[in-house]
């Protein structure tokens, strides 16, 4: 059985296919017993869509979104592992054509631009192969 990120939530709203689940991203430190007495430890809440046309899902319903690690890797490397490699290869061609430092750092961030423009271009595409799923929450 293939590894799962599991995250209980709550439907905020439900429109067709489209259902918005907030959940509460917590950091290791915000599940400890003394986190109300540590500066540390914290807790953000997200709002996660999701593609289910089943139709059986109702605003103020738990449940729980879950996503295969597969998919999670998948979106790291488009995200952050993608644009370092890039960023990578920028910085050694422009060092090794001579180039300023400050001119190879404008130049390595502005590689980011045509990068995540095309991912922004197909995101539809991503987004078929990156999705979350939902179950209900046993309350």
């Amino acid at each position: 059985m293939e590894n799962q990120i599991r995250h209980d939530g709550v439907i905020e709203s439900v429109n067709g296919s489209h259902v918005q689940v907030r959940i509460v991203q917590t950091s290791a430190c915000a599940g400890c017993k003394v986190a109300a007495h540590c500066h540390t430890a914290e807790a953000k809440e997200k709002l996660i869509d999701v593609s289910d046309a089943t139709g059986r899902w109702q605003v103020g319903q738990p449940v729980v979104v879950t996503a295969s690690s597969s998919m999670a890797g998948k979106a790291l490397l488009i995200g952050f592992g993608l644009p370092l490699i890039l960023m990578l290869v920028v910085l050694t061609v422009l060092i090794a054509a001579g180039c300023s430092e400050g001119m190879t750092a404008l130049l390595m961030l502005g590689a980011l631009i045509p990068y995540y423009i095309i991912v922004w271009m197909l995101r539809n595409r991503i987004a078929r192969t990156i999705s979350f799923r939902l179950e209900e929450a046993n309350s």
